[in-house]
């Protein structure tokens, strides 16, 4: 580097990084940051393409520790990534014929949450299972192994949506591959009577989903709201209606929805803040045709 320079040491060792490969900013976690490193000068992946099979094959398959459901247990399972098929698969057994669960890759995403997860290497895959949202995390106690996993699924997603999508660009594609979450913590809430009490829950806020859940680590959510566009109807706003009573925290937000509104609140000012925020966002930001015909199963569930 003090040769070369930086931007001429760059030019070299990332002279050929896939484009579906994630590269971290200082915000991503250090597992991240540390494999990006080690991929780039120690292994030099991105300038010998053969060393780039482990993520660029088209087919993966492994074993991860996987969350159990109901007891919390992390038990080693085989999981099989096939670009052909377009789905990631699991397995309780290693001899199981017939996966226990089939991620359809159109609908997948992973994130890392070593914090929530309680390990450094920990990976919450996401993916619809009729249009809800089910929840799986996963870790390697290998660094390598689980930011190749990581790859792995977005290159499916990139080559997934390079058939979907046929003219767009790279540059179109790549945001589209994973994402981490707008903003997640506990917040209360109440019933659709407002009558009920209100009750802390920890949600997650997932581009136009809205999720809470009982714990961090549920596998379903208990609900889903989608927040459209202002041109939609949708609104948020500082503090709650003045009737309203019940709640422990003192920092409400209102969500306004064609179909009613949703209490919420926040134990400071701070999260308040934070929430308001990322909810005004998505509510600034024009839907897309495609977000009309999911907006629409939301309004047609049961």
């Amino acid at each position: 580097m003090a040769s070369h320079g930086n931007d001429a040491a760059r030019d070299t060792y990332e002279s050929k990084v896939p484009p579906f490969y994630y590269r971290p900013t200082f915000s991503d976690c250090q597992l991240l940051r540390e494999q990006w490193i080690r991929a780039k000068y120690e292994r030099q992946e991105f300038t010998h393409p053969d060393k780039q099979e482990p993520y660029s094959a088209g087919y993966r398959e492994g074993f991860l520790w996987k969350r159990g459901r109901d007891n919390g247990q992390f038990l080693s399972r085989k999981f099989v990534l096939t670009e052909r098929e377009g789905s990631l698969k699991y397995f309780n057994r290693n001899d199981a014929k017939e996966p226990k669960a089939v991620m359809k890759i159109e609908h997948l995403n992973a994130t890392f949450q070593p914090a929530k997860i309680g390990h450094p290497h920990g990976l919450q895959v996401t993916y619809l299972k009729d249009n809800s949202t089910r929840n799986i995390f996963v870790y390697h106690e290998d660094g390598k192994e689980i930011v190749d996993w990581f790859n792995a699924l977005r290159a499916a997603r990139f080559h997934y949506l390079q058939v979907a999508f046929p003219g767009a660009s790279d540059a179109d594609l790549v945001p589209k591959l994973s994402r981490n979450y707008l903003k997640e913590g506990y917040m209360e809430k109440t019933g659709p009577k407002q009558t009920e009490g209100f009750r802390k829950r920890w949600f997650t806020m997932d581009d136009r989903r809205l999720m809470y859940f009982k714990d961090p680590l549920d596998a379903f959510a208990r609900g889903e709201v989608f927040i459209g566009s202002r041109e939609s109807g949708y609104t948020v706003l500082d503090g709650l209606p003045p009737s309203t009573q019940g709640h422990h925290w003192p920092h409400g937000i209102t969500i306004v929805t064609p179909e009613r509104r949703f209490l919420l609140a926040c134990e400071t000012e701070t999260e308040q803040r934070a929430w308001v925020e990322a909810f005004r966002k998505v509510v600034d930001r024009p839907m897309l045709p495609q977000e009309y015909a999911v907006e629409a199963h939301f309004k047609h569930k049961p």
